[in-house]
């Protein structure tokens, strides 16, 4: 069995996932109390370390035997361009307190695991933070890792949401070559490409419409939008309101909006974006025109029915949102593993 570590876990999407992919957790980091807290809801017996990561070591698991990873997705907040992240091209130096990547990579630096897997926004790759990825993967190649870096939607491998990451596959070298990325499971044209239809919401939502679920803030009637949400067909947002036979009432200029304004869920296709921190009017919205529940955006986030979360509800929220799915994670863990 791989044992695996977990850092910058949050409610613990990636672990779950790594969990079901077969790795056993050994040690998580997060800093967040309430996130820390759903950790222990769900992970009882596991290390976890409260703890800003800065402060922690990891050279005690350079010892233990068998193969290990090291997962964890970095919050990414901006980098200076003048900011020095490297010294003699292979060792960290003192860190800007908001370069958590500089963190993971000291972490695979003094653990020395077999593989290390990283995720990340897609917006890693703008041509803004190139020299971040660039650095991150020169560093990781001077530690001794062979990496790929892949671009994944988590719709293309099976979870009900359309959520664009990045990850880096990092294998310690030993001759080995990098890792291919995963190949998808799912497309939306599967006749086209041979693959599995993209999965809808329906069936991971399904059960939570009962009234024992109800949650005050899902009601819509009375506010700003909800006229204009509820003619909002499923699947579309608010720029279906100006093509609409027969409506009255507001339209908005395309490109006026956010795309995620008053966009509203279609039970048998994948979801947008599952956002942290939403706005009153910002989707997905459920198709009978409510907000959507908790169990219903965890399900989203394909985490499991049992799964316990800590917090009030706006903390809830965040923890979900910024969350890996579990399945896209068991996906990319599982692929690390076999080829470490």
């Amino acid at each position: 069995m791989v044992d695996c570590i977990g850092l910058f876990s949050g409610a613990g999407g990636l672990d779950m996932g790594a969990k079901q992919a077969g790795a056993r957790i050994i040690r998580c980091v997060e800093i967040d109390n309430d996130s820390v807290a759903t950790l222990r809801a769900n992970f009882p017996d596991l290390r976890i370390d409260h703890a800003d990561i800065a402060t922690l070591d990891f050279r005690e698991h350079q010892s233990s035997r068998g193969p290990k990873i090291i997962i964890g997705g970095p919050p990414c907040q901006p980098f200076s361009k003048n900011g020095y992240w490297v010294k003699n091209e292979n060792r960290l130096i003192e860190h800007d307190p908001r370069n958590m990547l500089s963190e993971f990579l000291r972490a695979v630096e003094e653990a020395k695991p077999t593989g290390f897997l990283f995720e990340n926004v897609e917006s890693l790759l703008h041509p803004t933070n190139k020299h971040v990825v660039e650095e991150f993967l020169s560093l990781a190649d001077a530690l001794g890792y062979r990496c790929t870096l892949h671009k994944a939607n988590s719709a293309d491998y099976g979870v009900p949401q359309k959520r664009k990451r990045v990850f880096i596959f990092g294998v310690r070298k030993r001759g080995r070559v990098a890792p291919p990325p995963p190949n998808p499971t799912h497309s939306a044209t599967p006749d086209m490409d041979g693959l599995k239809p993209y999965e809808g919401v329906n069936k991971f939502m399904k059960g939570y419409e009962a009234k024992k679920y109800f949650e005050p803030s899902e009601i819509t009637e009375h506010g700003t939008y909800a006229h204009e949400l509820a003619s909002v067909p499923p699947g579309r947002n608010y720029m279906a309101l100006a093509h609409l036979d027969g409506y009255r009432g507001r339209t908005f200029r395309a490109g006026g909006r956010f795309w995620n304004f008053l966009h509203k869920l279609h039970p048998d296709e994948p979801s947008i974006t599952i956002a942290a921190q939403p706005g009153p009017w910002v989707g997905p919205f459920h198709w009978t025109s409510r907000r959507l529940r908790v169990p219903e955006i965890a399900g989203i986030q394909t985490f499991p029915k049992d799964y316990k979360f800590v917090g009030n509800r706006r903390s809830v929220q965040r923890q979900i949102g910024n969350a890996v799915p579990c399945l896209l994670g068991e996906v990319m863990v599982r692929h690390l593993i076999e080829h470490l």
